[in-house]
């Protein structure tokens, strides 16, 4: 397996989309989209620093 393929079947974790404005109510839910979204930021630098693992700088 080349080196393009391993990219094509492994490819670089995206971050999450920040909440918009709009998306939060501001009235003080348990699970907030905020919470929610920091929650996925977690996970994507999680998987973020595993993918550079498997595929370290030149």
């Amino acid at each position: 397996m080349s080196d393009s393929d391993f990219a094509t079947t492994d490819p670089c974790p995206q971050p999450p989309q920040p909440p918009l404005p709009s998306d939060c109510c501001n009235s003080g839910c348990p699970l907030c989209v905020h919470d929610l979204y920091n929650e996925e930021v977690a996970r994507y630098r999680q998987a973020l620093a595993a993918w550079r693992l498997r595929h370290p700088a030149p």
